[in-house]
């Protein structure tokens, strides 16, 4: 089983969006480790396969706190930073199939891809993003090579998007999902601090560790293994 991976950086600037790639290159190595398999969709949202991913980045959904003294600060002032970790599971393309996204509910943009994909890369709009407009719900896929696919992959993550939130809300209709879709930053679920001690902290248990440079460098086991 596989899950689809994002992160959203939050209040912050250039230290919020780089707390937010410092996750994504965490949980890359950490998959390299595991020998899992890594798609880049677009920016920050990831899909990862293997034997055992969902069971370990379940735990991984919520708010994820940074604090370091910040390489973009001149007076090198201490700052916190906070990113949204967001995982759903992969669902079978069969079972995807049967879920019915009215056609007016939904928004397609396309435009250039910004990252790995051959030489059409920043030449032709193959990425594309669908946008779920009741909700306000949205993914993205520039991964594959084709438009086709990609508004393809997008929509197979956003219709996963929307089981989850159907899930959440008790709902039993995709038809049911009005409110707009807002990150909730509300409290962070795990602390990562780099200054004026090291050590990082998952707030659902209590463990900390001072390991802060290891669990940041993919051995995401010192903490995984304790939830």
């Amino acid at each position: 089983m596989g899950v689809y991976l994002s992160i959203l950086p939050g209040a912050g600037g250039a230290d919020a969006k780089d707390w937010a790639d410092m996750l994504l290159r965490m949980y890359l190595k950490y998959a390299a480790k595991k020998g899992w398999k890594t798609n880049i969709l677009h920016d920050r949202a990831i899909e990862i396969k293997g034997r055992g991913v969902f069971e370990a980045f379940k735990s991984e959904t919520g708010v994820h706190r940074l604090v370091r003294i910040s390489p973009f600060d001149a007076k090198k002032l201490r700052h916190t930073s906070f990113a949204l970790v967001e995982v759903l599971p992969a669902i079978a393309p069969v079972e995807l199939s049967s879920v019915r996204v009215p056609a007016n509910d939904i928004r397609v943009e396309f435009f250039r891809s910004s990252g790995p994909g051959g030489q059409n890369v920043n030449k032709v709009e193959t990425a594309v993003r669908v946008i779920h407009i009741p909700t306000g719900a949205v993914a993205v896929s520039q991964v594959e090579r084709s438009q086709s696919a990609n508004r393809e992959r997008a929509l197979a993550v956003l219709k996963t998007k929307l089981l989850e939130l159907m899930r959440q809300r008790n709902e039993t209709a995709i038809e049911n999902l009005k409110a707009k879709v807002e990150p909730e930053w509300g409290h962070e679920i795990r602390s990562y601090v780099l200054h004026p001690y090291k050590q990082v902290k998952d707030h659902r248990t209590g463990e900390k560790n001072s390991r802060v440079e290891e669990v940041l460098d993919g051995n995401l086991d010192l903490i995984l293994g304790r939830l």
